[in-house]
């Protein structure tokens, strides 16, 4: 679904940031991947390249086959930190305005909108606008709104880092159970290691700046849920890549 191979990024300037470094990653069909980096580590610039809203200056990154960056970004679906909901327009409205977009046929995507808010937790709040929701529900319609577009791969940048915990564990349990309504794989960016545990086959860890790959783990699972002990193997050995990679970037800063 997506191939990221050999990927570089730096930002120019007088003083060039280097945001990321050979990077390769895969993400299979009815797959759910994880990224987990430290503040800085380049995480959301990794996904506006695979969008192409930023051009690598390495390496190749192709999604279903397709290297194209506007190919791409018509196959992939981003959903942000901030839900963004429009605070004039109500529940099915805010859902349904990515396909509307898309597609400008408003009745359609509207219908489509109201037809998922059962399987969203929504329903019964069609006419509800933004600031009547719980900070849980506006993600449920930012969620179901880039769901909405039935694009395979589906990028999270975050989307539950401004919940309380309690909230933020309900949402990642739905949201292992719901992803699969509109696309086919998913790759999720955090800095929250169990998130990323609990959510994911598979996990990658990124170095602090410039982003590496400093370790790929699988997530075994029963049932469709990992056991308490493979749990907290698995966060010491996330921590110990992070520890690792923080090591690396300060031997070579003092080099």
């Amino acid at each position: 679904m997506l191939e990221v191979a050999g990927v570089a990024k730096t930002f120019g300037g007088r003083r060039p940031v280097e945001a990321l470094r050979d990077i390769s990653l895969q993400v299979a069909a009815d797959e759910f991947v994880s990224i987990v980096g430290p503040s800085g580590s380049g995480k959301s610039t990794l996904f506006n390249l695979v969008v192409g809203v930023e051009t690598a200056d390495a390496g190749r990154i192709a999604v279903k086959g397709e290297t194209d960056a506007a190919k791409r970004r018509l196959l992939t679906s981003y959903m942000f930190q901030k839900d963004l909901l429009l605070p004039w327009r109500n529940v099915v409205d805010n859902a349904a305005l990515g396909l509307e977009v898309a597609t400008g046929g408003r009745s359609e995507a509207r219908r489509r909108a109201r037809a998922l808010l059962p399987r969203f937790g929504l329903e019964g709040f069609e006419h509800h606008h933004p600031a009547e929701l719980s900070g849980g529900m506006r993600q449920r319609v930012a969620l179901l709104r880039t769901l909405l577009l039935g694009r395979p791969l589906l990028l999270l940048d975050e989307p539950f880092a401004s919940l309380d915990a309690l909230t933020r564990r309900e949402l990642q349990e739905w949201l292992r159970a719901t992803w699969r309504s509109g696309s086919e794989a998913a790759l999720l960016v955090t800095h929250d290691v169990r998130e990323a545990i609990v959510l994911s086959d598979r996990v990658y860890v990124l170095s602090p700046r410039p982003g590496r790959i400093v370790a790929e783990l699988g997530v075994p699972r029963r049932e469709g849920e990992v056991e308490p002990l493979a749990l907290a193997r698995l966060e010491a050995e996330v921590m110990a890549a992070l520890g690792s990679g923080s090591a690396a970037r300060a031997r070579a800063e003092r080099a």
